[in-house]
């Protein structure tokens, strides 16, 4: 089934998570989804190849159990700035083979010991030529708080615009924590005639190494309310992530009634963290 076309009956819950590294096996990713099926997530997304291009194989692996063995809709990630177009060509024909109907276009992370291939320049290159060599639903990434290459908001929506005419079906967000740049950022996507649905990306922080790791990654702002949360509780474990939870949950509560499409739970395959907020969230997706 296409994702898009679950957002047309309800409020979409979507989860998203991570091949194991190369030196872990495979089997802890099942674990987790073992744990996380009772959840009842609309789909679940499945990151390109953590660590390193040998590793890619994983993500089709996994999307494609999530799916047939699962029974749960799959999407899979595919950066394109180190792919050529046969290199598509071949896993689009992987993806159709294991009935897997969903894919997350991205450009992907520029890597300065890898010099990239030419046939993709930006996302909308990919989504372009996925959209003329195959028959799949394409979700498109987005940043409630601009991109950190563009020069400023409008050149941002203008980028998503560009991608969203190009054949992208849904969007998801990158993570923030100020629900108030994903409201600005929803207004300026429908001035500007985006009207797909867009979930958004919410990622619950249980320590601050990895907040740290996110904000040089993505360039995310950190409200006074999250950074005093993170001081107060940041060398007490079981404290931090609990406030973490609390502080997710108390995220989606307000998204979900200011009519959001959908939330897509950044996991970090943590299947203790995904049901805690399940949990929490269970009867407003109902009612939304």
């Amino acid at each position: 089934m296409k994702t898009a076309e679950i957002f047309k009956n309800k409020k979409v819950l979507s989860l998203e998570i991570f091949p194991p590294r190369r030196t872990a096996s495979i089997n802890i990713i099942y674990q987790a989804l073992d744990e996380m099926k009772g959840l009842n997530p609309d789909f679940i997304s499945v990151t390109y190849g953590a660590g390193g291009s040998e590793n890619n194989q994983a993500t089709l692996e996994i999307a494609a159990a999530i799916k047939n063995h699962y029974g749960i809709e799959s999407v899979a990630h595919l950066p394109c700035i180190n792919l050529t177009k046969r290199e598509v060509l071949h896993m689009l024909e992987g993806f159709k083979q294991a009935g897997v109907e969903n894919i997350l276009a991205l450009r992907g992370d520029v890597n300065p010991e890898i010099p990239p291939q030419q046939d993709f320049r930006y996302a909308s290159d990919l989504i372009s030529f996925i959209k003329e060599n195959g028959d799949f639903n394409i979700i498109g990434a987005c940043y409630p708080e601009g991109h950190t290459e563009c020069r400023n908001l409008v050149e941002d929506i203008r980028h998503l615009k560009t991608k969203v005419e190009a054949g992208t079906n849904q969007l998801i967000t990158q993570l923030f924590f100020d629900n108030s740049y994903f409201y600005s950022f929803r207004e300026r996507a429908c001035i500007a005639g985006i009207n797909v649905p867009i979930e958004a990306g919410i990622m619950p922080v249980v320590n601050k190494k990895q907040i740290e790791r996110m904000v040089s990654l993505c360039g995310v702002k950190l409200p006074q309310k999250f950074v005093t949360m993170m001081e107060k509780y940041e060398n007490n474990p079981v404290a931090m992530r609990d406030a973490g939870i609390a502080y997710a949950v108390d995220q989606i509560v307000d998204l979900i009634a200011q009519g959001v499409d959908g939330i897509h739970l950044y996991t970090m395959n943590n299947s203790y963290i995904a049901q805690k907020i399940y949990a929490a969230i269970r009867t407003l997706l109902l009612a939304a």
